[in-house]
C-alpha cells in the first residue's frame, strides 16, 4: 500500500478582515505542527486582544486532517468554530489553524448571520495565503560508533536524510572511542528504507524521536 506522505498547508501566517452589522471579525491564519503550536498561539491572541468579545478557531492536523477540533468560545453552538474548520476541509488544507477574533458591534447577527460571518473571515485569512504541498516526517535518533560515522553519512545522503542535531562524546572506558548521536528527519516514505540500510551498520542503534 502506497504510503500518504504529502499534504496541503499554507506557507505562513496571513490575516484577513470581515465586517458585518458594526461587528468586527480578525482571521488569523497560521501553520501548524502540533496541538501545542495551536495552544501557544490562541493564547497569544487572547493576551493581544484581550478586549475582544470572543476568540474562536479551529485546526486540523495529519497528513489527511485526522485530528481536528473546533472552538466556539462562547458562541451559540457550532455557529463559529464548525464553519471556521468546515474552510479548512474545504480547501483540503491540514496543520492549519485559524483563529477569528470577534469585536462586537451591538447588533445581534443571529445564528445565520454568525456562521456567514465567521465563514467569510475565514475566507479571508486563506485567500490571503500561499498554498503550498508539504511532506510528512518521521524523526528519529541514531547512535553509532564514530568509525562507522562515514557509511552512516552515506546512507543517509543517498535517502536525502536530514541531520538536524548531532553529539559526539566520548566513552569512558575507551577514551579512544566516541560515540556518535545524532536526530534526523526524513520523508515517510523514505523511513523503512532508510532504517533497514542503517541496520547494515553493526554498530547502529536507531530510535523515534519527537
Amino acid at each position: 500500500m502506497e504510503t500518504l506522505d504529502t499534504f496541503i498547508t499554507i506557507a505562513s501566517e496571513t490575516q484577513g478582515l470581515y465586517r458585518e452589522k458594526g461587528s468586527k471579525f480578525l482571521s488569523f491564519a497560521y501553520p501548524v505542527q502540533n496541538e501545542e503550536e495551536v495552544k501557544e498561539k490562541v493564547d497569544m491572541l487572547r493576551k493581544k486582544y484581550f478586549d475582544a468579545r470572543h476568540h474562536c478557531y479551529a485546526y486540523r492536523l495529519g497528513a489527511d486532517g485526522e485530528r481536528y477540533r473546533a472552538n466556539d468560545d462562547g458562541e451559540p453552538v457550532h455557529s463559529a468554530g464548525k464553519p471556521i474548520l468546515g474552510q479548512l476541509i474545504a480547501r483540503g488544507v491540514t496543520n492549519v489553524l485559524v483563529v477569528v477574533v470577534r469585536y462586537f458591534g451591538g447588533i445581534l447577527l443571529g445564528t445565520g448571520g454568525l456562521v456567514q460571518a465567521y465563514k467569510l473571515a475565514t475566507v479571508h485569512a486563506l485567500e490571503n495565503a500561499e498554498i503550498i504541498t508539504d511532506v510528512v516526517k518521521e524523526f528519529y535518533r541514531l547512535t553509532f560508533d564514530y568509525k562507522d560515522m562515514n557509511r552512516a553519512l552515506k546512507i543517509l545522503k543517498d535517502l536525502d536524510v536530514d541531520c538536524f542535531k548531532q553529539d559526539f562524546s566520548m566513552y569512558d572506558e575507551a577514551p579512544d572511542h566516541f560515540n556518535c548521536i545524532m536526530n534526523v528527519k526524513v520523508r515517510k516514505s523514505k523511513a523503512d528504507q532508510m532504517k533497514k540500510r542503517l541496520e547494515s551498520v553493526e554498530s547502529m542503534s536507531i530510535t523515534t524521536s519527537a
